[in-house]
Formats: C-alpha cells, structure tokens, sequence
C-alpha cells in the first residue's frame, strides 16, 4: 500500500475534517501559549503495520524560536521524503498531521517520554502505531540535518581602542523583533566561536540554545582565532574587556536587537570580562557568569593542571581529568543501580551517596594542596622577575626537575607560555576589583563539581564584592564540572562513542533568568513560521 495513493486522491476532502479535528481536540494547540508544552525535538519513529508486512514511518520534529514546531515525515520505502507536518499536543496528546499526503497520527506519551503509542489513519485505512523517542545529536547551529529554524550572519566588528577587527556568528530568532540579546565572551587561551574543547562545544550549544528560544546570540572567535585580529597570548583582561564592550556596541546598533536588553555571557575568564565591563560606561543590561573566578589571579592559577605545559599538553590533561570525573560521578550512578536492585533501602542509599561526596572532596582537596604547593614557586618566581628571558631560563629548569625525560623543546615552550603577557597579566589580576560598581542584574553560575575554579572559594569572594547588587542571584549546579556538562549517563551516542553536551540545568537557569528580566507584554519571539539562513 503507498500512502500518497489514497493521501492526495482524498485530500481536498479529508483536509478540512483534520483541520477542524485538530481544532477540535486541542483548541489553541498552534498557539506559542500551550499549557503542559514540552520538548517533542528530535526524532519519533516506529513500524506501520500494513497488510503484507511495515513500513517505516519516520517523524522528525524542531522547536521553532516561537514557541511552535517545525516537523516533517519520512517514509522511506514510499519515496516520501520531509513533507511537512503540522505538530499539536495538549498533555500527553500529540497530533502529528501531514497535509501533502492526507495522513495523520494521534498518540498519547508515555510517562518516560520515550514513546507515543496511538493511532494512524489516512482515509481508507487505519492502524495501531507506536513511534519511538530518538534525541537529536548535540551539535554546532552548523551541523544540524537541515537549516536551523533562525538566521545566521557570519559578522565582524572593530575593537578601535586597540585598532582590531573580531570576526564571529550572530544569530537571530525567527520574526519581527526586537529580540534581547547576548554577547558570549569565552574562557582563558585561544578559542574558537564555539569554545570549542575537543568536539565539545559550549558557547556553539548554548546560542543554539538561547536561538531557538528567542534570544539573539553573539559568538566570535578571540583575538588570533579564524579571521580575528591580534594575538590572545597578549591579551589582557583589560583588553578583553574592551573587546566585549565593542561586541556590545555592534549587537545594540542592529535592528532587531533589543537595545535595553542586551547582555553579557562570560565562562571562566569570559566571566571576570562580562562583569568588568558591566561596571564601565555603557555598562551590558545584564550579566551572566558562567564559572566566573573569585580568588585572585595568582591562586587561581596555582591549581590548573599542565600549567608549564605546552597548550595541547594542558588541554589533553584538562580533557583527562574531566572525563574521569565523569567516569567516576557514572560508576557511583551505577553502583546506586545496583544497590536499589539488591533492595538497598533510601537511608542506605544515600549514606553511600554522602560518603562518597566526602571522600571525592577529601581526594580533590589533596589532589589541589599538593598542585599548588608545586606550582606557587614557579609562579612567584615568574611574578617577582620582570625580564623575560632570566625568567624562562630559571622556569626551565624548575620544569625539568619537576618533570624529568621531557624533549627540551616541551621545556622551552612550557616556560614561554609562563612568561607570556596573559600569564604576567592573570597573575596581577583581582576579580573583585570594580565590582562594587556593577549594578546591573548579575547572575552566578558555578558547578560543584569544578575541578579548574573551586564553586565555593571563587562564589563566596564574587558574592562579597558584588554584596552591594540588588539584583545579584547565586546558583551552585549539583555535580556540573567547569564546562557545564551533563553527567556521563546522559550524554548521547555518536558513532558508538558518548558525547558530551551542555546540562539542560544551566542551560535552562540561564534561559529563566534572562527572559524574566523582559517585560511580559515585550514579545521575545516571532509569530509562528520558519525563517532560516544558508550557513
């Protein structure tokens, strides 16, 4: 049986029937405003039982920027490839409507989300039809399936303080505007738009994130990255700073950008810039600080594993102990499994829990003594002698001795990233400073389980400078680590291997915050309709 053979034959006919159905069932379902909405993204999938075997029915489903949804339907067998498809729910009902061929399919989600079982007709024929659930991959707006429901401009703009040019991505949400707007200013070391570790990429998922949801997005590679001008190594905190304040000028002179709304994301050393130039003229409207720190520039160094390190070195370290981290958070989860299982009881269950959190803390807080403890010296050494090339000969020979059988060449680059601009400047920085003139909204971001910035020492010290704002707000994010992941068990599988993606807990505390400092009767999305951009 071919479904557009009896689809399209009754269409003109049975079109108006789904139509009123769909009216019918779920008044005010194309509306943004649904009550009980939530994510249907991804792709829902199952066997249609027709007479001589199945066929694949295939559903696939973005949210759109407004609030509504964007889907097609893929049949395979039939040659029927993304026709477009209506998409309503109300509760666990979903409708999914196909007007090109006259098809559509009612079912009620499970309480896993994981499934929809119902019914599927088209005139003349109709059958039980159970779609499973498969989440989209985590990617960059660049690399999804088809073209994301937003526009996407490749930009530049002019630092003119320090005569240089940044080249990045601006994405707008579909419809009229004006939407409000963020500018993502990345961590420490040379990064890419994305802040990019590995094929993780944070800043990529959360303007996708933010994108979908109404909110314009600002990402551009540092200074010395892709297409922008000068040299990260020698960029200070000060210079960044400037840097953020020229992305903001360029983000506010555009037309569909919500001049009152436009604010500053910052993770890491982004954070520290986001709130620096929140307390300079022409301060952001708002300010988020992912990972932000706190204590001086010179203890937060001390414990950043692969200091004296060449760059890739210190990044394969940083990828290391992260993925450990996540190993082991999945071993306990485990092992959580299987007490439950073997009828633990919830008293055991988080006894071992808690003494489990005593003991990682307990390890980490000797794992960043003893880090410290050798790396303090190093850095003293470096903030205590001025010229360059005394420095790098004394570094070199300390590195050698604490890291013996190493080629001279990993000494040597070692000691010139020590003795680089960014690290004299770093080690000279005091986050507090000038915070006691940021008055604009500031939202604190951190992870407990922060292996590069401590969530307690750097949130207390933010906290105390910042104690003058009214409109400051703390969040501590149970076991997220310093790029914001989520846990090991959640990450999806992408050619057998898991992959990590951005926690849907700081991506949704950023969201909240932001779009509650809009006034309701501001509109932050389009009306319903689909309005991309070649990438």
């Amino acid at each position: 049986m071919r479904v557009e053979q009896v689809g399209k034959a009754l269409y003109q006919s049975y079109w108006p029937v789904v139509l009123l159905g769909l009216l019918l069932l779920a008044p005010g379902l194309v509306s943004a405003q649904v009550l009980n909405k939530y994510s249907l993204e991804g792709e829902w999938k199952g066997p249609l039982p027709v007479p001589g075997g199945s066929l694949p029915i295939q559903v696939i489903v973005t949210e759109l920027a407004s609030g509504n949804r964007f889907a097609v339907l893929n049949v395979v067998p039939q040659r029927i490839n993304r026709i477009p498809t209506a998409v309503a729910q109300k509760g666990d009902t979903v409708l999914f409507v196909a007007e090109e061929v006259g098809c559509r399919f009612v079912g009620v989600r499970t309480p896993d989300g994981r499934h929809l079982a119902g019914t599927w007709t088209q005139p003349g024929f109709k059958a039980p039809l159970t779609l499973e659930f498969i989440p989209p991959p985590p990617s960059a707006p660049k690399t999804f399936r088809f073209p994301p429901p937003y526009r996407v401009q490749e930009v530049s703009f002019r630092n003119e303080t320090d005569k240089i040019t940044l080249q990045g991505t601006l994405t707008i949400p579909a419809g009229q505007g004006p939407f409000p707007a963020v500018v993502l200013l990345s961590d420490w070391g040379p990064q890419n738009q994305d802040g990019q570790y590995g094929s993780y990429k944070l800043l990529g998922g959360l303007a996708d994130h933010l994108t979908r949801r109404g909110i314009a997005v600002l990402r551009f590679h540092d200074r010395g990255v892709g297409q922008s001008g000068g040299r990260t190594e020698l960029a200070s905190p000060d210079d960044r700073t400037r840097d953020a304040q020229a992305a903001l000028a360029f983000l506010r002179a555009h037309s569909l950008v919500d001049v009152q709304h436009t604010g500053l994301i910052g993770h890491g050393e982004g954070g520290n810039v986001a709130l620096l130039a929140a307390a300079r003229p022409l301060p952001p409207a708002f300010v988020v600080a992912l990972a932000a720190a706190g204590l001086p520039g010179s203890d937060v160094l001390s414990v950043q594993p692969g200091l004296g390190q060449p760059p890739a070195v210190a990044d394969t370290l940083l990828s290391r102990a992260l993925r450990d981290q996540q190993q082991r958070a999945a071993t306990i989860q485990q092992q959580v499994e299987k007490m439950r299982a073997d009828g633990s009881n919830a008293a055991q269950i988080q006894i071992y829990l808690d003494q489990q959190y005593l003991r990682q803390k307990a390890e980490e807080k000797k794992r960043l003594d003893a880090l410290a403890k050798a790396q303090r010296p190093v850095l003293e050494m470096v903030r205590q002698m001025p010229d360059d090339l005394a420095a790098q000969a004394l570094v070199i020979n300390m590195l050698r001795e604490a890291h013996p059988n190493q080629p001279d060449s990993t000494y040597r680059a070692g000691a010139v990233r020590l003795t680089s601009p960014w690290t004299r400047s770093y080690l000279r920085f005091y986050p507090q400073r000038e915070l006691e003139a940021v008055q604009c909204p500031v939202l604190l971001l951190h992870g407990t389980d922060d292996l590069l910035v401590n969530a307690a020492a750097n949130l207390s010290a933010l906290e105390k400078g910042l104690k003058g704002n009214r409109q400051l707000q703390v969040r501590r994010l149970d076991g997220l680590n310093h790029l914001f992941q989520a846990p090991i068990t959640e990450w999806p599988l992408l050619d057998g291997q898991p992959s990590p993606v951005v926690a849907s807990a700081a991506l949704d505390a950023m969201r909240t915050w932001i779009q509650a400092l809009v006034p309701s009767n501001k509109p932050t999305t389009a009306p319903e309709g689909r309005q991309g951009a070649k990438n």
